[in-house]
């Protein structure tokens, strides 16, 4: 298709902002939506780089689609960013686990179209963590070694790393050198989502799902051909009316 230079230039000038920022105005969204040219360009553009183009009802943003996109944030630079010194990639495991959960708990089935709860406290989301690593562990070892080609997730790590954390707050016992709470790491967790801006802090130990996180959990968290079937198995929903049925 043929386009008129200067929507060319004017989608390219939008495209540059979102590969700076990563996300553009309301009035950028407005264009995206009202324009058929701005908008084939700008998925032409994203599609090129591995990456699609998000709206919330004030915001745009470039997400990347695969590992492949030059905009992936990848796990050493959340090692860096955001772990302890030391972090192996089995601590990168927990935490997209951690968030797997989060984004689970704001929804009473992987295909809700909205979410079921306004906010989540910290404890409350430590203890959904706990109950889904309760329901790995009915899995023997050689379950668990199918389901983690299945998934491509080292579940025996995950539960291994989580068991491993002291479940007592930093401020009622004095922790070991290598030894942090579960608090402290979903802390951690949380403050990685906040500056991805996929949460909100609204006091009280209590964090709400952005805008933006849930339109990626409705476009990819709950398609299958995205997750893969992962939001089913930790939850249990199939497999579970599978069992009921048989």
């Amino acid at each position: 298709m043929n386009y008129p230079e200067q929507k060319v230039i004017k989608a390219f000038k939008i495209y540059t902002k979102l590969a700076r920022d990563g996300t553009a105005d309301l009035d950028t969204v407005q264009q995206y939506k009202a324009d058929d040219h701005i908008r084939g360009l700008l998925d032409t553009f994203s599609r090129e780089v591995d990456s699609v183009i998000i709206l919330t009802s004030d915001k745009m943003f470039l997400i990347p689609e695969t590992k492949l996109s030059s905009f992936h944030v990848n796990n050493d630079w959340i090692k860096r960013n955001y772990l302890r010194s030391g972090a192996t990639n089995g601590d990168i495991y927990l935490l997209y686990f951690c968030t797997i959960i989060l984004f689970g708990s704001f929804y009473d089935t992987y295909q809700s179209q909205e979410p079921t709860r306004q906010f989540l406290r910290l404890e409350e989301w430590v203890h959904f963590i706990q109950e889904r690593i309760d329901q790995l562990k009915t899995h023997n070892e050689q379950e668990i070694k199918e389901l983690e080609k299945e998934f491509s997730y080292n579940w025996s790590l995950i539960i291994e790393k989580w068991d491993d954390m002291n479940d007592v707050k930093e401020t009622a016992k004095k922790q070991s050198g290598n030894t942090i709470s579960r608090l402290s790491f979903i802390d951690t967790v949380k403050r990685f989502l906040t500056d991805q801006e996929l949460v909100q802090e609204i006091g009280n130990d209590e964090i709400t799902l952005t805008e933006k996180a849930k339109t990626i959990i409705q476009r990819f968290f709950m398609e299958i051909d995205y997750n893969r079937g992962i939001f089913e198995f930790i939850y249990g929903y199939e497999r579970t009316e599978e069992n009921a049925i048989h």
